[in-house]
């Protein structure tokens, strides 16, 4: 049977300045545990520490530019790009443009706090 989302869960973010998380589909939201769907939108010089998380996230960019940093490589993601990190990769992700950055952020299974294994500061 089709469920309407009629609004997303605003999730808190690490990471300085704020972002702004809005989880339409995942364990907070919709109680669902194999994937989750959330838009982000980050303002200009957003960072936020280092991951290893245990899922694999798919990046849309639908506005600005995000910094995606891995162990092999820094890619910058512009709108209308996507990009793919698979669990396991270490990751860091920053919005460094003057516009920020607005995204969709799918992960599966879907986001946990308990699944990312942020860097220790």
């Amino acid at each position: 049977m089709a469920r309407l989302i009629s609004a997303p869960t605003v999730i808190p973010a690490a990471g300085q300045p704020p972002k702004i998380i809005e989880e339409f589909i995942g364990r907070v939201n919709s109680g669902t545990s194999g994937i989750s769907i959330a838009k982000m939108t980050s303002p200009s010089g957003w960072s936020e520490p280092g991951q290893k998380p245990e899922f694999d996230e798919y990046t849309i960019v639908l506005r600005g530019e995000l910094r995606v940093e891995t162990r092999d490589a820094v890619q910058r993601v512009v709108a209308g790009q996507a990009i793919v990190v698979s669990r396991g990769e270490w990751v860091r992700y920053s919005t460094p443009g003057s516009e920020g950055a607005e995204y969709i952020a799918v992960c599966m299974p879907a986001f946990s706090a308990d699944m990312v294994h942020r860097d220790k500061k």
